[in-house]
């Protein structure tokens, strides 16, 4: 494999490439309108313009990406996350095409893209499910049995569905239809799919993910898990590794569920199956991302591997260099996702122009960026900036260095998640580790936020002003006048 073609646009592209281009491996970048001068773009050997700013007009466009990689005789494509990273259409368009897929095969890809049919196949492997009915319904009446059968709360999810999409929560047998109606026509509306399945509502809730890396020998080995219950609006903004809440034989548990949810479609390459783990600590399968989680680097900081390097491998027919025995945690890892958005107005997207733009560095600290300062910050994408992580001896040691970082971080020009970074990594649950997917709704507010902030104004001007005192009281010239030292000058 001499050239890569990295189907997807800013961080995660030039995260991709940085790996290709280390590897001796040449790289082309495929960009819309609205990324012409992005540095994905600038960082490829080769680049090509797939068409105008939207998405539907450029970077879903798999016809013309594979039209480019033909035409530049590409040997892979990276499909990265979101974008097509998830279309088994399009994965077996590339394979058609002579061209490797750097990704799981079709047939895993549309396993895993259905729950209903993600469940199915994890079922016949003995995987622990949350209690529900495991086929597509629209009839209310089954709804409200199948509710008072598991006992309400119960929650109505798309088959189709991801990031809440489709999604209703279902507190009394009276407000089933209502919320089957809205959850259906979302449904419809986001994935074109109105099929949904009802399942019992697991209250407390963490969410709790592993990394699976599969090759073309029938190897799987799961790499540790990612706790990633900081959430707004269902989307993931806090994530690290390991779990601050599993125990060895509770990590290995789930790692060996995992493995057996990537054998039931016969996985290969990078993948994460993901698990609510309930506040008695049991824990259930939720679903399989057949692709790169954004999340990736806190694991490859706590095991110190390289996933693109090993999919671009297992991709190109090498085996998997190493077993699950030969695995252990180094450490812990945060990641921050620093996105665009103004957590003071209910998380909006904030776009403008990066007047400045500033990231930290220093030992155990990485930012996958794909930003830069002058840059505008388009409307056309996902708002995500850039990837903070970092990684510490122990988690007591990241959360201060993550909190170092952001302290080092400056944007201005937009607003951004940073501020509510802070909020979580002061807040005492998280630094506990006894918190859940409903973090935000329990204890973060926009006033909370910025009183935190004026908090954290006056204990700086405090030591600030004793830094100042201090150094005055050494500084100050002393009274000479009436000694012999004075007398005698």
């Amino acid at each position: 494999m001499k050239k890569i073609l990295v189907a997807n646009r800013g961080e995660i592209a030039l995260r991709v490439m940085r790996t290709a281009r280390r590897m001796g491996i040449t790289t082309v970048a495929v960009y819309s309108e609205a990324d012409r001068h992005a540095p994905h773009v600038r960082f490829a050997d080769e680049a090509v313009l797939l068409g105008p700013a939207p998405s539907a007009q450029s970077y879903l466009r798999g016809d013309k990406i594979i039209e480019a990689a033909k035409l530049l005789g590409v040997d892979g494509i990276h499909p990265g996350y979101g974008f097509l990273s998830e279309n088994a259409g399009f994965a077996r368009m590339v394979g058609e095409a002579g061209i490797t897929f750097i990704g799981p095969s079709p047939k895993s890809i549309e396993v895993m893209g259905s729950k209903l049919s993600a469940k199915e196949a994890a079922k016949k492997y003995n995987v622990p499910m949350v209690p529900g009915i495991e086929e597509a319904i629209t009839d209310v009446t089954m709804a409200k049995e199948i509710g008072l059968r598991v006992g309400y709360p119960i929650l109505i999810k798309a088959s189709a569905g991801g990031g809440g999409k489709g999604m209703r929560i279902v507190e009394r047998e009276e407000d089933t239809q209502e919320q089957m109606e809205r959850a259906i026509s979302e449904a419809i509306s986001a994935f074109g799919d109105g099929a949904v399945f009802i399942e019992k509502y697991v209250t407390g809730p963490r969410h709790v993910e592993v990394q699976v890396m599969g090759d073309n020998y029938g190897n799987i080995v799961y790499l540790f898990e990612r706790e990633c219950s900081i959430q707004r609006r269902h989307q993931k903004v806090v994530e690290e590794a390991p779990s601050a809440i599993l125990s060895p034989e509770m990590r290995q548990a789930m790692g060996e569920a995992a493995v057996r949810v990537a054998k039931s479609c016969d996985y290969i390459g990078a993948g994460t199956v993901e698990f609510l783990v309930d506040s008695e600590r049991n824990f259930y399968f939720l679903e399989m991302n057949t692709r790169l989680q954004v999340e990736h680097p806190v694991t490859e900081m706590i095991t110190g591997l390289d996933l693109v390097e090993l999919q671009i491998r297992v991709a190109r027919g090498e085996k998997l260099p190493f077993a699950q025995e030969d695995l252990k945690i180094n450490g812990h890892a945060l990641e921050v996702r620093v996105y665009a958005e103004d957590p003071l107005n209910n998380f909006l997207p904030s776009v403008g122009t990066l007047e400045k733009y500033r990231i930290p560095s220093g030992p155990g600290i990485r930012v996958d960026g794909g930003f830069e300062e002058g840059m505008e910050v388009p409307i056309y994408y996902d708002p995500m900036l850039a990837k903070l992580v970092v990684h510490g001896a122990t988690r007591s040691e990241a959360i201060q260095k993550m909190k170092e970082a952001i302290a080092a971080y400056e944007v201005e020009g937009v607003a951004t998640t940073l501020p509510f970074g802070q909020f979580v990594l002061d807040h005492p649950a998280f630094v506990s580790g006894d918190f859940d997917t409903h973090f935000v709704q329990q204890y973060y507010t926009p006033e909370k936020l910025i009183e935190s902030q004026q908090a954290g104004a006056e204990v700086a001007a405090l030591l600030g002003l004793r830094f100042h005192l201090e150094n005055r009281k050494r500084l100050t010239v002393p009274d000479v006048s009436g000694s012999e030292w004075s007398s005698r000058v």
